[in-house]
């Protein structure tokens, strides 16, 4: 596998039991480029102990005035240089290879599974461990299984060069074949500690990434009720928590690369005091006293491995295994794709909350709970019921959780209420899988995206709004104008069930009238399921249900409901009182679109949800018409 060949046709089934085993399926997974960085490895580490052995005969050769051996000592170190040098470029060339193509497997995986996952995704998982996982944790499984080539050829290369001194001098061989292994094992009673700490650090570092974001996320709720600074503090006192784990784990780690300095140079004092002495004997040529001594010196090289893959480990094994728990969350249900099958249609129907939307209807839903509201929502597209063991959604008698995946987001499509808007153009934004009966300028006529054309537009260089930039999540646009285009985008997709949830919490009431009529006209014949507590809505709806902890409790047009429905009234109108039953002969006033009157209408726009935080919040915007 080339890095020209990425992204992966597939990226298989990971093994995610555990990290080790999603570690170990990785290295299996390039094999070949495994193998190829352990040849070009052993090539480099060769070539460098053979540069002792040249010098050793070149030292003997000036002893014993050997212009022969002194020729054949340098065209040996010559070529121990070519050796130095192919091996090295190749061995980086492939070490980077396999580090790039672990990691882009592995973040394929991820993103593989956050598609079809959804916002189940971060119910389950903290969105600050999702990113956690996506960046920094992906490079360290990158980095530890690249390592793990490049320490098998410095281990190899450390047991040939032993064997072969002691068939070179056996004297000083026994002692250097004892010594090499107390260096290379003599840290590791300080890795079980070593690893301890940096998994603590990690740990703690994945909190303070996880504040981090859900901050961010929540930066305006915060910012409404003067909260920054509270959360500020928690930052700073997480981020020290982890300056003083990372320092922990730092003087650990110091401490074994010294010792990594230390053990060798005691060995080379060794081998130097009690090889003076058999030259002394005259048991020993001085070259090869040299010989021994620089094997000793250069094994510091490939000894440096051994620390490398320890720290590998310690620090990918905690990424792994945050990876793997992520990869282990799965779609609890869902069929397998026939090509060719029937398109799926008619009555959307909840068995668990008896909530029906008809085909070809627009049908309106009210709750009191918008967190609740939002779960409806996702269970009406076909996501993994939360709790678990809820009876699936069935469309035209269809279960959505034994439909494909791909079937069943064809099908329904699901518009939260935060839609993301990602980086591009306003033509790639709308350039989505659709039908290809709504084009796009119906869209954002029906969506009322006038003023957005015309911001894109003085936005462009071209003055074409087709043409400009959006910058990330739509920071550029305002909150109005982001949940306008998320609302075109979804009526480009004209999906034959269509599901909205807030779509309009951000727009003024005279806006959000207009988007209710095109709404209607443009999906008249297919269905459509909304999710508001807004009376500009609920008016233009043909059917209207109340749902009421978890169970439909009233089905109607908004002015029956509103007559006869005093639960409903209550949370359509933002006023407990209305939940008293009306006196006899009330009739909703004229003009109102049945709710109150034009002065009193009032909607809750669910500014934000502080994740992470332990904050909800509602704010009630007076809107005057």
């Amino acid at each position: 596998m080339q890095i020209r060949d990425l992204p992966f046709p597939d990226p298989g089934t990971p093994d995610v039991r555990s990290g080790l085993r999603f570690l170990v399926w990785l290295g299996r997974r390039q094999l070949g480029g495994q193998l190829a960085s352990l040849v070009w490895g052993l090539l480099h580490f060769s070539s460098v102990m053979a540069l002792p052995y040249g010098v050793g005969i070149a030292v003997q050769s000036v002893v014993e005035r050997s212009g022969t051996g002194l020729a054949l000592a340098g065209g040996l170190i010559a070529l121990a240089g070519v050796g130095i040098a192919a091996g090295d470029t190749m061995l980086h060339r492939t070490a980077v290879t396999n580090w790039i193509t672990a990691a882009a497997r592995t973040q394929q995986l991820l993103a593989r599974r956050t598609a079809e996952l959804g916002s189940t995704l971060t119910r389950r998982v903290a969105a600050g461990e999702v990113v956690a996982v996506s960046t920094g944790d992906v490079e360290k499984i990158g980095w530890f299984v690249e390592a793990v080539s490049r320490f098998l050829a410095a281990a190899l290369t450390i047991v040939l060069v032993c064997v072969a001194l002691l068939f070179y001098q056996p004297a000083l061989g026994v002692l250097v074949a004892v010594g090499v292994p107390v260096m290379a094992l003599g840290v590791l009673p300080l890795l079980p500690r070593a690893t301890r700490l940096a998994d603590v650090q990690r740990e703690k570092a994945g909190r303070a990434t996880e504040l981090a974001s859900d901050t961010v996320a929540g930066l305006r709720v915060l910012r409404g009720i003067g909260g920054e600074e509270l959360f500020l503090d928690r930052y700073r006192r997480a981020s020290q928590e982890v300056r003083r784990a990372a320092v922990r784990s730092a003087r650990m780690w110091s401490l074994i690369t010294a010792l990594q300095v230390l053990l060798p140079g005691l060995l080379l004092i060794a081998v130097v005091w009690y090889g003076i002495g058999l030259v002394g004997d005259g048991r020993i040529d001085v070259g090869e006293l040299v010989t021994v001594y620089s094997a000793v010196m250069l094994l510091t090289y490939p000894l440096r491995h051994f620390e490398e893959i320890a720290m590998a480990y310690s620090f990918s094994r905690p990424s792994a295994r945050r990876a793997a728990r992520v990869l282990s969350l799965e779609r609890t249900t869902g069929g397998v794709a026939e090509p060719g099958g029937p398109a799926l249609g008619g009555d959307l129907h909840d068995p668990a909350t008896g909530l029906l939307a008809p085909a070809g209807q627009l049908t309106a839903v009210v709750c009191g709970d918008p967190d609740a509201a939002g779960r409806l929502a996702e269970r009406l597209g076909g996501h993994p019921p939360e709790p678990e063991g809820l009876p699936s959604v069935l469309l035209g008698g269809v279960a959505l959780d034994d439909l494909p995946l791909e079937a069943a987001r064809t099908a329904v499509l699901v518009q939260d209420k935060d839609p993301v808007l990602l980086s591009g153009t306003l033509a790639e934004l709308l350039d989505v899988p659709a039908s290809g009966a709504v084009p796009a300028e119906a869209a954002l006529t029906a969506a009322e995206c006038d003023d957005v054309l015309d911001a894109l537009a003085q936005a462009s260089l071209d003055e074409d709004p087709a043409t400009a930039p959006i910058t990330e999540r739509g920071r550029s646009l305002s909150g109005g104008q982001r949940q306008r285009l998320a609302l075109a985008r979804s009526l480009v997709a004209d999906p034959e069930v269509l599901v909205l949830d807030e779509p309009t919490s951000a727009v003024d009431s005279h806006t959000e009238a207009r988007i209710g009529n095109g709404v209607r006209t443009l999906r008249e014949g297919r269905t459509t399921v909304v999710f508001t507590s807004s009376p500009l809505l609920l008016d233009r709806a043909d059917r209207v249900v109340l749902v009421h902890e978890g169970a439909v409790e009233a089905v109607g047009v908004h002015r029956e409901l509103l007559r006869d429905e005093p639960r409903y009234r209550a949370v359509v109108t933002r006023d407990p009182a209305d939940a008293e039953a009306p006196p006899d002969g009330y009739v909703a006033p004229e003009g109102s679109d049945g709710g109150p009157g034009p002065a009193q209408a009032s909607r809750t726009a669910v500014v934000g949800t502080g994740v992470g935080t332990g904050i909800d919040i509602d704010i009630d915007i007076e809107e005057t018409a």
